[in-house]
């Protein structure tokens, strides 16, 4: 339904009427956990390392993305780390002011220091300061003056920069005065970089003496016209002004080298984080993510569009907007987009209103909608900055408010035309459905009947999300008399939203349903939605089963259902792999006796994941029964159905091509028609497999992918970031690696999740082994084991820690609680035939003997694990291997044999593009050959302070400074200043000499 608009707009001034908002009954919600805006601090670190090694960055950007606030933090850092920074930050009213941002620049620079100028060149440069009345004669903004002056400047910088390193920061760059800019060209292009280049830290340059200072540049760019104001289309025309400005001036007063950065906008991550840190509701994910969609990613945006929401929320008691609502737009946003509109000519608004209303917009659909001067019409909406025209005709809104504000602003009638044009003109059933609906007022048989084969058709292209939309639409173009009608197409709408991942969507439609419906069979289907919309935080929804039961009474299909959806309950929160597998039992059994084969291929598939689990032998066979005809197709393309479970049964026999190729087909399947958390599962799948095989690369482009749709659906992210830190340990930065498996790890804890919560810690207990604290990895691999151990698993391929475990035990002491470890994990493994498994605890084994000083039974036992893991097609695993089979080799004195083994490692490790493990494994052989003493494994913790430990091993795994003091809640000074001390007591001169020492393991 829609209503007209509150206040007058350039397109019409209607009359003014309330809006209302619905009051849906509120479902579970998902707590968002606030993380660091990642991806700024990577920008600012590359602009910071780019700066501290010479030259100038470019910083561009629309206004309100951050600039200002990047800009203002990087010069707090430097100048902390011994920079002195000379700054300004010019308006738009003094850019006809001469040199006023040189006055700004230089307003720190005492007299004393003008002083050490020629009388000449000081003169002038007084005058242009305005700190004198130049003498007559002189004129500093032309002529010989003109030379003199930028002459006297370059002086001038030298002197400063003879003290300490320079940094000249200007902000907002579109609004500096010609004379100040026509100085910044003439250094940056004498600029000399003698004792600059090379710096390599925050506090490397501090200190030394050069002429060329390094220089930030911050310039306005993109469609946003600067801060919302009633400026209106005087600003879009300044905003053009200084697109043709940045043509040619602004790098060009950067000295080279010019790296010029774009500031990308802010991630749906990033958004949370922004909103938490200015005290903003804590919104459910899918809204965050309409939020971030709205405002561009832009921060100051989605700001401004969050408070405005607040507000909205407040006026309607609390009730959070329905997600075919628009969101509110406040005026100070609201009025620009709406100048641009008033600009426009008449018909190239009605143009405007038309594209806006379109599902997909071309310039044919449009001509075809009535719009017979549309292609002049879009070329001045164009060159207005409202539509984006691509080659093949496509029309979009480069801001994604100018749709938001048209629907809002649009009388009712004018939107009413564009909707009947656009049905009239396309072709496509589904897009002429939309428009019917969207033109019906009330109750109307035969549209309802339109949307409805609309929303089938849609369902069939793989648009759950079109088809949920027209399936709500035609449950309320249904007549009032045909109640069960409206309840079955608001659960097919609810479920199809179920499939796009909009949780909120489908939890709002399941609990009007249970408002008025009053049939088992209505009441238990919405009960299911509302169960599967709560992702992995299934510990929210403990009250639902009961009442869901009580409405399912005797009948065996419904009941099938519920006891499904138990099954996984159990093993989530309840933690008991046992009781699981019992609900999924009955589940099946139930299933059949109903002749529901969707229930009851989803249920077997569960089982046969419990009975692998359990390490029971009847797990292939239930397997196979899954996999037999009939088929269903959701449930053989769902992420809990039978193929998905079959690559997980090829991962454990170590047939890795097989479980990729199954993965691979799915994925395929998924994307073109499928849900969003299918996909994403299926390609956390991927990745781990992708790891096994080796291709560190690939597993973390398809990690990441998993990530940004669990982020973009709102879904339960634990899983996907388990994903990205394994994919980082393989083939990223430990660093990185570590963040992401404590980010899964908090998430899971949120969502009480006790499936996922043990992989979390698994993944992070393994960076901490490989980063060389032995002692907190075994506490956290510990903590896996007893979780994993108290759930019933007895397939030790199904979970692969205990390796790790008897590792990060071996390498902290505990030899005996190690040697346990194994044999349990090893009758495990022979009794079901895991070769890979036996493998890898053969290594443990070797790791144990390593430890107790046997060394030649653990070079032989390294030795014996290599060549098992090359036979099983583990290359990561072979090469982690070799890489302590050298270790030991070099203690035995063999050098020969250690640098083969190093070598081969560092081989493998390349062919892989695993990142982390080659810089480790050349550091490792080049040591061998250069015959260094190392500290004996455990000497450098003793001469550290805690502090400084927790500092060096989280450099050693290859984090930034800023990352350490994230993680550690220190600020970077302390951070800093630990690891210099730790430099100086360990004897090292650099961050690798820091991994090396602290990887190394015993010489004698």
């Amino acid at each position: 339904m829609t209503t007209e608009p509150t206040t007058a707009s350039p397109i019409a001034s209607p009359t003014a009427s309330p809006t209302t908002w619905p009051s849906a009954p509120a479902g579970p919600r998902t707590a968002t956990r606030r993380r660091p805006a990642v991806g700024r601090d990577a920008l600012c670190d590359a602009v910071r390392s780019h700066l501290a090694g010479g030259g100038g960055v470019l910083l561009t950007g629309p206004a309100g993305i951050g600039r200002t606030t990047v800009v203002s933090r990087l010069s707090a850092e430097l100048s902390a780390c011994g920079y002195q920074v000379l700054s300004c930050s010019p308006s738009p009213s003094e850019r006809d002011s001469p040199y006023l941002g040189l006055i700004d620049l230089l307003a720190g620079v005492p007299d004393s220091t003008l002083a050490e100028l020629g009388s000449h060149e000081r003169a002038v440069l007084e005058g242009a300061l305005l700190r004198r009345t130049p003498p007559e004669g002189i004129d500093p903004t032309g002529g010989r003056d003109a030379l003199v002056l930028r002459i006297a400047v370059r002086k001038l910088l030298t002197l400063l920069g003879g003290e300490r390193p320079l940094l000249l920061a200007v902000d907002d760059a579109q609004w500096l005065d010609t004379p100040t800019a026509q100085t910044l060209g003439f250094l940056a292009g004498r600029a000399g970089h003698a004792g600059h280049a090379g710096r390599t830290g925050c506090a490397a340059g501090a200190g030394r003496g050069g002429p060329g200072p390094a220089v930030l540049v911050a310039l306005r760019t993109g469609p946003r016209t600067g801060p919302p104001s009633y400026e209106g289309y005087q600003a879009y025309a300044a905003h053009d002004a200084a697109e043709r400005y940045e043509a040619d001036a602004p790098q060009e007063w950067c000295p080279q080298p010019v790296r010029r950065v774009p500031m990308p906008p802010m991630t749906a991550r990033e958004v949370a984080e922004l909103l938490d840190g200015h005290d903003e509701p804590p919104w459910p994910k899918p809204l965050l993510t309409r939020l971030h969609q709205a405002g561009g990613g832009n921060p100051r945006t989605v700001l401004e569009l969050s408070s405005a929401l607040t507000e909205r929320v407040r006026l309607a008691g609390g009730a959070l907007p329905d997600s075919t609502e628009p969101l509110p737009v406040p005026d100070s946003l609201r009025r620009p987009v709406l100048d641009r509109i008033a600009a426009l000519p008449p018909s190239a608004r009605q143009t405007l209103v038309t594209a806006s209303a379109a599902a997909r917009p071309t310039v044919e659909l449009l001509m075809r909608a009535g719009g017979r001067q549309a292609p002049a019409d879009i070329d001045t909406c164009v060159r207005h900055g409202l539509l984006q025209a691509s080659d093949h005709g496509l029309i979009s809104f480069p801001d994604p408010l100018t749709p938001m504000v048209l629907q809002a602003e649009t009388p009712y009638g004018l939107r009413a035309d564009a909707h009947r044009a656009l049905a009239e003109a396309t072709d496509d059933p589904v897009e002429r459905a939309h428009h019917l609906g969207r033109l019906t007022a009330g109750p109307d048989s035969a549209v309802a009947a339109r949307l409805v084969d609309a929303a089938t058709a849609a369902r069939r292209r793989g648009a759950p999300g079109t088809a949920a939309r027209l399936g709500r639409l035609a449950a309320r173009c249904t007549p009032t008399d045909e109640t069960h009608v409206d309840t079955d197409r608001r659960l097919t709408a609810a479920e199809d939203g179920l499939e796009a991942g909009d949780f909120d969507f489908a939890r709002q439609l399941a609990y009007e349903v249970l408002g008025d419906a009053d049939r088992p069979a209505d009441r238990v289907r919405a009960w299911n939605v509302v169960v599967d919309s709560c992702g992995q935080a299934m510990a929210e929804i403990a009250d639902v089963f009961p009442a869901a039961v009580h409405d399912a009474g005797r009948d065996p299909a419904l009941l099938a259902q519920l006891h499904y959806r138990m099954s996984w309950r159990e093993w989530m929160v309840g933690g008991s792999a046992a009781r699981a597998h019992g609900y999924a039992v009955r589940a099946a059994g139930l299933a059949g006796q109903a002749g529901d084969r969707r229930t009851e291929l989803l249920a077997l598939t569960q089982q046969a994941a419990l009975e692998l689990f359990l390490g029971l032998p009847e797990a292939e066979t239930t397997l196979a029964t899954a996999l037999t005809a009939p088929h269903d197709v959701h449930a053989m393309a769902h992420h809990n159905g039978p193929i998905y479970l079959k690559h997980r049964f090829h991962l454990v026999h170590d047939r890795l091509d097989e479980a990729r190729t199954e993965l691979r087909t799915l994925v395929y399947t998924l994307r073109q028609r499928g849900s969003a958390e299918s996909l994403s599962q299926c390609l956390i799948g991927l990745a781990q497999v992708e790891i096994e095989r080796g291709r560190c690369r690939q597993a973390l482009t398809v990690a990441r992918q998993s990530l940004r749709i669990a982020e973009q659906a709102g879904l339960s992210q634990g899983p996907a970031w388990y994903a990205v830190s394994l994919a980082e340990t393989a083939g990223g930065t430990l660093g990185r690696a570590l963040a992401a498996a404590e980010t899964a790890r908090q998430h899971s804890e949120d969502d009480d999740d006790r499936l996922f919560l043990p992989r979390a810690l698994h993944a992070e207990g393994r960076i901490l082994l490989f980063g060389g604290e032995s002692a907190r990895a075994a506490e956290l691999l510990r903590r896996t084991g007893e979780m994993e151990t108290a759930q019933g698993q007895q397939d030790p391929a199904t979970r692969r820690w205990h390796a790790d475990l008897a590792e990060a035990l071996a390498r902290s002491g505990a030899t005996d609680e190690a040697t346990a470890v194994i044999t349990r994990a090893r009758a495990q493994a022979v009794r079901l035939g895991r070769p890979g498994v036996v493998a890898t605890l053969d290594r443990s084994a070797a790791a144990v003997n390593e430890a107790r000083g046997e060394l030649a039974l653990a070079a032989a036992g390294f030795e014996d694990a290599a060549a098992r893991l090359r036979a099983a097609r583990y290359p990561l695993e072979e090469a982690r291997t070799r890489l302590a089979l050298g270790r030991v080799l070099r203690r035995t004195g063999d050098d020969a044999a250690a640098h083969a083994a190093f070598a081969e490692a560092l081989r493998i490790f390349t062919r892989a593009d695993a990142r982390a493990w080659v810089s480790l494994a050349r550091a490792e052989r080049d040591r061998a050959e250069n015959g260094a003493v190392l500290l004996p494994e455990g000497a450098w913790t003793e001469r550290l302070t805690s502090t400084e430990r927790s500092v060096v091993a989280r450099v050693a795994q290859g984090a930034t400074n800023r990352e350490v003091a994230a993680g550690l809640v220190l600020s970077v000074k302390t951070v800093e200043a630990a690891l210099t001390r730790a430099y100086r007591k360990l004897g090292a001169k650099s961050r690798v000499e820091i991994t090396r020492i602290v990887m190394a393991r015993p010489t004698a």
